[in-house]
């Protein structure tokens, strides 16, 4: 079998299981968030939290209890580190450096999970499984929970009410994250993957002495890494290293992670705003864009441009020979679509061209299918910029859903897909005018500026994978990237909860025969030109400079 063939059924056995699962798991999501009954363990969380989960809020209160439990989030985890030689379990390691500490909490309370440490070398038992371990969870569950109270600002109408954050929140780990990940993490102890907590021993005899590893809670952080969109890895190889990764099976599992709840959410969304066929609309966009985007990687990575690559059957640098091409492509495509950031393969050594569809699917906003929640209200704030570009032309006043969209509705979307952008470009602009940043890059030209803008787009996106010629370990990268990673998270919720209750306040308005049908094809082809268009227009001359350059000149 050519390996050209095997990726092809790698990826239809992919979107059969996604299939397969997207029902199931959307319907049991809206019931989730629908339901109005407390189990006994959530019972006992608000207690022990003080919050009172039947308590409806408006969008500025959902706001606050986003902003304050992250706020703690961060100063835990950031203590945490700090005090980590203090800590039993620590396995000898010494306490975190203050900048390379805010640069971890924040990047793990944001989703972002960027990691300028090696794993294995620097983060003892307690801080893996009681600090990064967690904020996998809570992170992932924040950002469904802003998800769904979007949607419910499309379903309710003349009520500011978008229902409890609290809830929200408990709900989303103990009913969806925690099950699946339990049982995701016996699949992966199954395939091969390690869980224990085993102290550093030393593995056999080789050339400059023997090696030591360390063990710990592997599959059960894989597993949510993966399913919350989430990225850090236990090991600095991350998703290539053996004991997290183990061999084809488990990277193909892997890969149904990430995009389990992303795509399924979408049917989350059709249900709770009473039309399936919106939902099928969303999901059609999202599906395009991710399988166009996989065919181009598989054809930059299989394609023969030089005699190294016809001897290897494509390019193989930095590409793990139990995954192959195939199966590094597609899992590079998932996890830079989705906010997920976790790696099977070298990203710097891809080629020019694959190493620009990788930045160029983070600046998408990662919507196809985007992380956990974040991918869902990234892709309708997009559809409301479809929606107003369609009623420019046709000049009629743009509604959504039956909801009207307005001038306050415009100016926030606006400011959403303003955001990300401007600090991937001010902050790339400020290292590359610096004389101290460009020390960390391995490589100089295009390869070098790609590496920084790859740094911040993956930073500022939330995504946490890394070109990974970039030494970010050092004052600058961890302050700055830290800092565009909160910003780029918590930025984009205060505009999309503002929305939210602004949509939820309104009357709903009656479909005419002037309304756009947005439940047809014809939709998502306009919601694909101009995500697509967007995009270019946003990026394209730093991607120029960097990945095209290269990509031209190889």
């Amino acid at each position: 079998m050519s390996p050209v063939l095997a990726g092809v059924l790698q990826l239809l056995a992919l979107i059969a299981a996604l299939c397969l699962a997207h029902r199931p798991l959307g319907d049991h999501m809206a019931r989730v968030y629908g339901s109005k009954k407390h189990l006994r363990v959530e019972k006992w969380i608000y207690k022990a939290i003080g919050a009172d989960p039947d308590t409806e809020m408006r969008w500025p209160a959902y706001l606050r209890g986003v902003l304050a439990f992250s706020a703690v989030g961060v100063l835990f985890l950031y203590l945490l580190q700090r005090l980590q030689g203090s800590l039993p379990g620590s396995l000898g390691f010494r306490s975190i450096d203050p900048d390379q500490a805010f640069n971890t909490a924040a990047s793990f309370v944001a989703n972002t999970n960027w990691q300028s440490y090696g794993g294995e070398q620097a983060m003892g038992h307690v801080v893996q499984t009681g600090g990064l371990a967690v904020q996998n969870f809570v992170s992932a569950a924040v950002g469904i929970a802003v998800a769904v109270a979007l949607v419910r600002g499309f379903a309710r109408s003349r009520t500011g009410e978008l229902g409890n954050f609290w809830a929200d929140l408990v709900r989303g780990t103990v009913r969806i994250l925690l099950p699946i990940s339990v049982v995701g993490a016996l699949v992966l102890v199954a395939c091969g993957a390690i869980q224990n907590f085993s102290g550093i021993h030393e593995v056999g005899q080789f050339t400059g002495g023997a090696r030591q590893w360390n063990g710990g809670a592997v599959a059960s952080q894989e597993v949510i890494k993966e399913l919350g969109t989430n990225g850090g890895g236990y090991f600095n190889a991350n998703s290539a290293h053996p004991f997290e990764n183990p061999g084809p099976l488990s990277n193909l599992f892997e890969i149904f992670l990430i995009l389990l709840i992303p795509f399924a959410l979408t049917r989350t969304f059709g249900k709770m705003v009473g039309s399936l066929r919106q939902g099928y609309a969303i999901l059609a966009t999202m599906a395009t864009i991710w399988i166009g985007f996989t065919a181009l990687m598989m054809w930059t990575e299989f394609h023969h441009g030089a005699p190294a690559h016809d001897l290897a059957g494509g390019a193989m640098e930095g590409k793990e020979n139990r995954f192959g091409i195939a199966g590094s492509s597609i899992f590079a495509v998932a996890t830079t679509l989705t906010s997920t950031g976790a790696v099977n393969s070298f990203h710097s050594s891809y080629t020019g061209f694959g190493g620009g569809l990788q930045m160029l699917g983070m600046q998408l906003g990662e919507i196809a299918p985007g992380g956990v929640g974040s991918g869902l209200y990234g892709m309708l704030i997009m559809a409301i910029i479809a929606v107003f570009i369609a009623g420019l032309m046709v000049g009629r006043t743009p509604e959504y859903l039956g909801k009207k969209i307005g001038t306050r509705q415009i100016k926030l979307a606006a400011c959403y897909i303003l955001v990300t952008p401007a600090l991937v470009l001010g902050f790339t602009a400020v290292a590359m005018a610096l004389p101290t940043p460009g020390h960390s890059m391995t490589n100089s030209g295009a390869h070098g500026f790609s590496e920084i803008l790859y740094a911040y787009t993956s930073g500022a996106n939330n995504n946490g994978s890394a070109f990974a010629g970039l030494n970010a370990d050092t004052q600058w990268f961890n302050s700055t990237i830290g800092i565009a990673m909160l910003l780029g998270r918590f930025l984009p919720m205060v505009f999309v909860l503002a929305l939210a209750g602004s949509l939820a306040e309104q009357r709903p308005i009656p479909a005419t025969a002037g309304t756009l049908r947005t439940e047809k094809p014809l939709f998502s082809g306009l919601l694909v030109g101009a995500i697509m268009i967007i995009t270019g227009l946003t990026y394209f001359p730093a991607l120029a400079l960097g990945p095209l350059a290269e990509g031209l000149a190889s």
